[in-house]
Parts: C-alpha cells; structure tokens; sequence
C-alpha cells in the first residue's frame, strides 16, 4: 500500500479555525477498476492496517483509503501547529475528504462508502453532508450517535493519560521543544491503554481464552502486547484528539438542533441503501443502537455479527469475522 498525501490550502475548520494548510493521507488500490470505493479508517487505525476487503468484496472497486485527521499520518496535532485537537469534528474529516477525491483524484462519484468504528460514524456524514454523491454505505461496528454509555468509558482512558506523570500538552512540548512524545510519554500512553484493552472484545472472549488465536500463550502476554508495542509511535495528542472527535459523534448536529427527534429526523433524510453490521457482543457499539437506526433509514439492511470477539469482529484481526463481513457486503452489492 503506497502512501500519499493531498494538501489542501487555507482549510477552515468547523470551529472556524483556518490553517495556512492541511494533509489527507490516502492510498490507492486497484486503480484501474471501474467502480469506486472509499474506505475510511478507524481510531487509532493507519493505513497500512485498515482492513479494506480491497481483494474480497470491492476487488472490482478502485478502494481509496483515507486516514481521518487526528491519526498522525493526515493532519494531527502532533504534525500540525495550531491544529485544533479539542474541536475536531467527523465533519472537518469529510470535506478534507471531499478535497482530495474532487481535486486530486478527480472523483466526484462513490459506489460505495466503508467504515469501521469512528469509520463508519464518518460513513454517516458523507451520506449526509454530500448525498448525491454516496451511491451505498457499509458501516460496521458503529453508530450515528455516540451513545453516553460510550462517552464515559472513553473518559477512563483519557482521565489515565492526561494525568500520567510523562504527559505533556503538546502546545508546551512545542514551546519547550521538548523530546518526542514516543520518548517522553510512555507511562501515560500504557495507562492509557491498559484502561482500554478490556474493553476491546468481551467478557466471552476473555473467557473462552482467545489470545490464542492472536499468538499469545496468556492472557498477560496479550496485555503486554496490546498496552505496549501496539502503542508505539503513537503522540498522546493525536489519541485524545480523535478520542475527542469520537465522543462528539453526533450525526444529527448537521441538521435543526431543536428537534427532541433530531436523530430519527436526520436518519429519515439518508436515501442511499444502507449496511448496517454490528457484533453482537460489541461493548460500545452496541448492537441495537443500529437496530434502531435501520429502522429510521428508508433503504437499510442489518445483519448483526455473529461473533465473541467484542469491537473487533469489525476490524479485521479475526478471519472468521471478516469472511462472514466480505460475504454480506458482496450480496448487498450485488442486489
């Protein structure tokens, strides 16, 4: 996967801010098919480990892979002066969006929009910020809104980073022109994934011991793994700021704020037909929030994931889960 990047000049933000510039970070696979996909990546995704079915489901699809603001490959706090990481929205990520498939790639219709976790909450507001141009929409393991439940288990994590004893603000490491944050944040960073990691799968998973499948011997092996090496690289700003972004996922905020209904409303408005896939056992995502929202949408079809493997049935690290998500994405294609 060959990564590039589209700059695009004086970009405002939501908030009114206004950079003299702002990078999208992408990749191209199967660039001669003639049907178009764009898959979205994830938090703490990258590029190279977003799973895009490019040679499964869309390998008739040119797939464009596009890295959300926040995840140090676009535009992030950690590369970007003044990026303002406290106000990022899903809705910055899809106009930057929008700039590189008009301008750069000159593209201007998708046959289809993929995204998985803050993915597919990004999924939701391409089909609402630009309509005419979203032919379907596969959203896996998401939701239209980020639900209380989810915004207070997100606080765990970033409670144990900001207050880790390494943690800096990256504005004070700029003006103390301190060391990276890969070598300065290291505490901060585990705790903060140490008040993650159960949260990944579920209470089945742990307890059927599935860290087998992932390599490991223990569970304390996959602990080291998961709160550790899985981390590295990452600057703690970049991971509050799309933390921030996720916590604010509102879909409905596009629309009239006045409604007691606003989200029903909003939903009611999508026309493109809709995939809706979330895991059974999804601690975050849960599973009804998008039997609810198949019922708002016109066009929508839900197939829930038959899997223990919690949030990541949807990410790709399981074979099992993803064929069975390959599968439902072709025969919602091809209908």
């Amino acid at each position: 996967m060959e990564k590039q990047y589209h700059v695009i000049k004086n970009f405002t933000f939501s908030d009114g801010t206004v950079l003299p510039s702002v990078t999208v970070a992408y990749a191209v696979l199967n660039p001669l098919a003639a049907k178009t996909a764009l898959v979205i990546t994830c938090f703490r995704g990258r590029l190279q480990n977003t799973c895009t079915f490019a040679e499964g489901a869309l390998h008739g699809h040119r797939v464009v892979v596009a890295a959300l603001f926040g995840n140090g490959e676009s535009s992030s706090p950690s590369n970007t002066p003044n990026f303002p990481q406290d106000t990022l929205s899903y809705e910055d990520c899809v106009r930057a969006q929008k700039d590189l498939l008009h301008n750069a790639l000159r593209i201007d219709f998708l046959d289809v929009v993929v995204g998985f976790s803050m993915g597919g909450q990004t999924t939701y507001y391409w089909l609402m910020m630009f309509p005419d141009m979203v032919h379907r929409a596969v959203i896996i393991c998401s939701s239209a809104r980020t639900s209380s439940h989810n915004i207070q288990f997100l606080e765990g994590p970033r409670f144990a980073l900001q207050n880790s004893i390494d943690y800096t603000p990256i504005a004070l490491r700029r003006k103390n022109d301190t060391a990276l944050p890969a070598q300065q944040c290291v505490r901060g960073i585990q705790a903060f994934g140490k008040a993650y990691s159960a949260w990944l799968t579920s209470a089945e998973w742990f307890d059927a011991g599935h860290f087998g499948d992932l390599g490991f011997n223990s569970r304390k092996d996959w602990d080291n793994a998961v709160t550790g090496p899985n981390y590295e690289g990452w600057d703690p700003d970049d991971l509050l700021a799309m933390l921030g972004m996720w916590q604010r996922g509102d879909v409905s905020t596009l629309e009239c704020k006045c409604s007691t209904d606003a989200l029903q409303d909003t939903l009611a408005r999508i026309k493109a037909p809709v995939l809706l896939m979330p895991s059974r056992t999804d601690q975050y995502f849960r599973w009804y929030a998008s039997e609810f929202e198949a019922e708002m949408i016109t066009h929508a079809t839900l197939k829930v994931i038959p899997s223990i493997w919690g949030h990541l049935a949807g990410s790709g690290v399981n074979p099992m889960d993803i064929r069975w998500i390959d599968t439902q994405i072709s025969v919602f294609l091809s209908a």
